[in-house]
């Protein structure tokens, strides 16, 4: 079987071809989403990781791939709007139903157990800085930049160099959530709990891991597939 990659393919390009690398990637901590505009080998080197077994692993995902995986080369034949649309009804919608839903186990368990595990008082605080910034994000989104984007898109726009720059913001919003995400998976030493976790401390954790791979995928629909069209 062919593989769809090489050392020179860059990351992002990776995943859109095959959507399932995004777990290796992950794995080793590469941001395929924000920094994911780069070199597989520069990637490899950056996150001290072995090129030949980054592509093994990649290699091995290639044969195992199957349909059911995201399509991302289909998004990227699809039209502006609907897109948009697919962020805010696949991503936004159930971004805010989870944050709200896992903030009280968060306070719990870092109420209960931070007094002997004070790693959790960090995910206390980077899992609420996080909710903070990724709410207003997407409010944002919904109101003022995605109609914007479509502005441009139909030529109707009044200040294009506005409209563009108010895109860069989002880029550079997303760069810092995914900033929060790698140190929460640093923290948590990549979502492994302890032994001797209870079942709620464990749901954190899992829960937190689910959360990141969303928003990797929301991330990468926006960045690399969404904002390109308006470069």
């Amino acid at each position: 079987m062919t593989v769809p990659f090489t050392e020179n393919t860059k990351v992002k390009d990776i995943v859109n071809e095959l959507p399932k690398s995004s777990d290796v990637f992950k794995r080793h901590r590469i941001d395929f989403c924000c920094g994911g505009n780069i070199a597989l080998t520069e990637a490899a080197t950056a996150a001290n990781v072995s090129l030949e077994s980054l592509l093994s692993e990649l290699t091995e995902v290639q044969e195992k791939s199957d349909s059911s995986d995201i399509d991302w080369k289909a998004w990227m034949l699809q039209g502006s709007q609907s897109i948009i649309d697919h962020v805010i009804t696949k991503y936004h919608r159930p971004l805010q139903e989870e944050l709200a839903n896992l903030s009280p186990y968060v306070t719990k368990v870092s109420r209960v157990h931070g007094g002997h595990r004070p790693e959790l008082m960090k995910v206390y605080d980077l899992f609420y800085e996080f909710k903070k910034e990724m709410l207003e994000h997407a409010a944002k989104e919904e109101e003022v930049v995605f109609p914007l984007m479509m502005s441009l898109e139909n030529q109707t726009v009044e200040n294009r160099e506005e409209a563009l720059s108010s895109i860069k913001e989002l880029e550079k919003e997303h760069d810092h959530a995914g900033a929060l995400l790698k140190e929460l998976r640093i923290i948590t030493s990549d979502f492994i709990p302890p032994a001797e976790a209870c079942g709620t401390y464990r749901l954190v954790y899992k829960r937190l891991e689910m959360l990141e791979g969303e928003t990797f995928n929301h991330v990468h629909l926006e960045n690399n597939i969404l904002f390109p069209r308006f470069n």
